[in-house]
């Protein structure tokens, strides 16, 4: 077996037995990956590569807000906003390559991973 293909199936085993808690860090650590990535292509003037970044995630924050049940605590509304928000950056700056667009949403979204990181590994420690 490849190693591509090893890493591929302990990839689907990590996300497939993951908690729910785990799945929403997973999705934000790789968010943030994203926009790492996508700022730094655009920084160095590769377009197509930032293009592919910025598209990635986009369909994060696009499953993201799908996945958000806004009814069950107070700041759904406020977080479904903040992903509205997040979306037409991304969208705005990869259309425009501005670099300045996807740097704002990352000073968003690593405090957010940071949080839920936190909050996962609470919950995990707690009693069920």
């Amino acid at each position: 077996m490849s190693t591509a293909s090893l890493r591929a199936r302990y990839l689907g085993d990590s996300v497939a037995t993951a908690s729910p808690q785990q799945l929403l860090v997973m999705l934000y650590d790789r968010l943030a990956l994203d926009l790492q990535r996508g700022e730094a292509a655009l920084t160095a003037g590769n377009r197509e590569a930032a293009h592919g970044q910025l598209m990635h995630a986009q369909e994060i924050v696009l499953e993201l807000r799908a996945s958000l049940r806004v009814e069950i605590w107070d700041g759904g509304p406020r977080l479904a906003a903040l992903y509205t928000w997040l979306l037409d950056e991304l969208i705005q700056a990869n259309i425009r390559g501005d670099v300045r667009r996807v740097g704002d949403c990352r000073r968003i979204v690593e405090p957010l991973r940071d949080a839920w990181q936190q909050a996962a590994v609470e919950c995990a420690g707690s009693p069920v």
